[in-house]
This record gives structure tokens, C-alpha cells and sequence, in this order.
């Protein structure tokens, strides 16, 4: 059974969308990633979306969701991403919080390094998960709910 991922931020819009992009990039269907915001936005930011073309993934297939419209059922892990106690507890064998900065005003060249910081961040809890990974995986799969 391939582990099931859950990345959270306030918005849904960048951070928590970039870490399941590279979940699925990275590993394609070795795992399921999901995303959700505990306030989305409803909108998946333009910059994330230009961002990830950088790396080879659409991101504009992506939509920004709240926790609520999740997939029901346990996960193996799941991420926080700098929203403190914003974030509900969502039940998980392994939780982590993630102090990752907003990239959503920053200029262009630190919202990348956020990205590139994300990525590496993703490549090593797959690792630590014992998830198998390339330089692109298997390619994105259609998120969930899209």
C-alpha cells in the first residue's frame, strides 16, 4: 500500500501545493499526496504556478481547498507549513511543522529558493519513508478531486 501524504498551510495556495507537487513528481504513484489550507484562498497562486513550470510540473492543474474536501482516512504523514495554530490536528503516524517561510511576496529569486528548500525537504521525508524516488519520478498524477 503506497503511503498516503498530507502537506498543510494556511492558504492552499503555494507552499502545501508545491510540497504535494513534488510528492507526486518525485515519486508519482508511489505515494498519495493531498494538499489543504485551513483558510484557502480558492485560488492556487500565479507565482507557485510559474514557479513549478520552472521544474517541469503544471501546478495549474492544482486547485486550493480546504481541509474539509480531503479524501477521508488515515495518513502516514502529515507536514505543516508555517501556519502555527491556525493548523488543526489532522490525525497521522508521523506529524512534522515545517518552518518554511510564505514565498507569496517575496521577489522572485526567494520565492525559488523557498521552492528549491521545499523540494529538498519532500525528497527527504520520502526517503525517510521509504517511499523510491528519481530526479522526476514517474511525472505528476492528476491531484485528487481535480
Amino acid at each position: 500500500m503506497r503511503p498516503r501524504l498530507l502537506f498543510v498551510c494556511v492558504e492552499n495556495s503555494c507552499r502545501s501545493q508545491m510540497a504535494e507537487a513534488f510528492a507526486r513528481q518525485l515519486a508519482g504513484d508511489g505515494v498519495e499526496a493531498a494538499s489543504g489550507g485551513s483558510r484557502p484562498s480558492g485560488v492556487v497562486n500565479p507565482r507557485a504556478i510559474e514557479a513549478m513550470a520552472e521544474v517541469g510540473y503544471d501546478l495549474g492543474v492544482h486547485r486550493s481547498q480546504g481541509l474539509d474536501a480531503i479524501p477521508p482516512g488515515g495518513f502516514d504523514a502529515v507536514v505543516t507549513m508555517g501556519c502555527g495554530d491556525a493548523c488543526p490536528h489532522v490525525p497521522a503516524r508521523r506529524r512534522e511543522d515545517w518552518q518554511v517561510r510564505d514565498p507569496k511576496d517575496l521577489p522572485a529569486a526567494e520565492f525559488r529558493a523557498v521552492r528549491d528548500d521545499i523540494r529538498r525537504r519532500v525528497a527527504a521525508l520520502l526517503t525517510d519513508l521509504g517511499v523510491t524516488t528519481g530526479p522526476e519520478g514517474t511525472g505528476p498524477e492528476e491531484p485528487a478531486g481535480a
